[in-house]
């Protein structure tokens, strides 16, 4: 059954409507989802930032309040990155939990729960750094198990909100959050840490989220034919544009089927290319930007945050493109993951090379590090997407999975990134860059040959298929 063929032929409603207000305020979501799990490792300069002994009798009245507005702690850089990865062990615990429950129960409950736990425990962070080191490292991987729900349950919310026309539109727009809540951050946490104290950085973006779960449990409703407030036309669009292809099931997960599938294993490798390269730029910018541009510190967080700010835009442009494509026939549905996929793993793989040989000045050093590390997520309109296409019905489940093994691709390359700068400073850029590209072109092609963007035999409810 072909995607393409299933498009209704009707106009499509305005940009001003209730599904693109509910995109817009997952995007807000996603902006303070990304700035709750971001803010430590910033916070954590100043939360460590302190040589001498505290509670000396010569202490000052200023230093004593000084130390009451920002407590300072003793951990080692050791302790330092259990801290940092902590949430991320979180995160990855949950993908295949919650996108096979998310299919089965309330996406409203589910989004909405999480989001307000993982908002209370960044409020409750202060407190568990004055409990210790096992208290903020067990409140930190609650918090990335919150955080893992709302990143999957997500997705599943538009199998139903989501006309296939404006699927690119609508999850480019909500995603896109997760880029502009990393540059947010970027920018304003030294300020609040600055001016107001480093805990007050928790509780600003905690109280956030606390106000956003609130607006989630009022405008959020599962299925837009039980929405109060949606307009009958754009109820009826919506319904009429999915009538084929959702449905609500009750059987078995078809997991061998999805197994012997190379399509669904062509979006596990572009899954695992796209971490792969994200992790790399996302956690080794600064350090390369201290290695070879010399800066100080304020001049690499804005060098460090730039990209995010285009990433930003490339994401909600990659999402227009895709339906404005779609929309006047002008690609097919595959031919255009195929583009996006191409665009999303292979220029960031040339932009590092060039980083490496056409480098020659500042300039040209800094806007092939900006572009290498935004183009990326041009995978939004491509293999991040996919899922949906192939499996509506099992979407969830299929994302959690793919989630699992990019993010499996994104601790490799983090470790070994790691490893290969000890071993080897002098050349250590040229092999990371090089052996990011071969993972790319390699996870790449294997897309573009078994990629596919039709509802595949085994999704679908018409025919019996052998299940585990």
């Amino acid at each position: 059954m072909q995607m393409d063929s299933q498009f209704p032929a009707r106009k499509v409603p305005s940009f001003c409507s209730f599904r693109y207000g509910l995109s817009l305020l997952l995007h807000f979501c996603n902006v303070v989802i990304m700035a709750q799990r971001m803010c430590l490792s910033l916070t954590m300069v100043a939360m460590v930032n302190s040589t001498e002994p505290h509670g000396l009798p010569n202490t000052s009245t200023a230093e004593h309040l000084d130390h009451i507005k920002n407590p300072v702690y003793n951990w080692n850089p050791k302790i330092q990155g259990i801290i940092f990865s902590s949430i991320f062990y979180g995160v990855l615990i949950t993908q295949i939990p919650v996108g096979y429950l998310s299919e089965r129960y309330s996406i409203k409950k589910m989004i909405g729960v999480a989001l307000f736990l993982s908002s209370l425990l960044s409020l409750l962070m202060p407190m568990a750094a004055g409990g210790g080191e096992a208290f903020l490292l067990a409140c930190r991987v609650a918090q990335g198990a919150a955080q893992g729900s709302v990143s999957i349950a997500q997705h599943v919310m538009w199998v139903k909100w989501a006309p296939p026309l404006e699927r690119g539109r609508l999850t480019s727009l909500s995603l896109s959050g997760i880029l502009l809540g990393s540059f947010i951050v970027l920018l304003v946490t030294g300020f609040i840490c600055q001016s107001l104290g480093w805990p007050m950085v928790f509780y600003i973006f905690g109280a956030c989220g606390c106000a956003l779960s609130l607006l989630w449990f009022v405008l959020f409703y599962d299925d837009p034919k039980d929405h109060p407030c949606i307009s009958i036309s754009e109820k009826e669009y919506i319904l009429s544009s999915l009538n084929q292809q959702v449905s609500s099931r009750t059987q078995p997960l078809p997991i061998k089927a999805m197994i012997k599938s190379l399509p669904v294993w062509a979006i596990a490798f572009g899954s695992f290319a796209f971490h792969w390269t994200n992790n790399i730029m996302l956690l080794y910018t600064p350090t390369f930007i201290n290695s070879k541009l010399h800066v100080n510190i304020k001049e690499n967080g804005l060098l460090s945050a730039l990209p995010y700010l285009l990433a930003w835009s490339f994401g909600i442009l990659s999402g227009h493109l895709t339906d404005f494509f779609l929309s006047r026939n002008l690609l097919r549905l595959v031919t255009i993951r195929h583009l996006f996929n191409t665009l999303g793993l292979l220029l960031p793989a040339f932009f590092s090379v060039c980083l490496l040989y056409l480098s020659f000045s500042f300039p040209s050093t800094a806007v092939f590090l900006i572009l290498a590390s935004s183009t990326g997520t041009f995978c939004m309109a491509g293999v991040l997407i996919n899922g949906l296409d192939i499996a509506p019905s099992y979407y969830g489940f299929l994302k959690g999975v793919t989630a699992v093994i990019g993010m499996i691709g994104g601790l490799i390359s983090s470790t070994l990134c790691g490893v290969i700068l000890n071993q080897d400073p002098e050349s250590a850029w040229f092999k990371i860059f090089f052996l990011m590209g071969l993972i790319n072109v390699i996870c790449l092609l294997f897309c573009l040959i078994f990629g596919k963007a039709e509802i595949q035999d085994w999704a679908t409810d018409r025919q019996e298929h052998t299940r585990l």
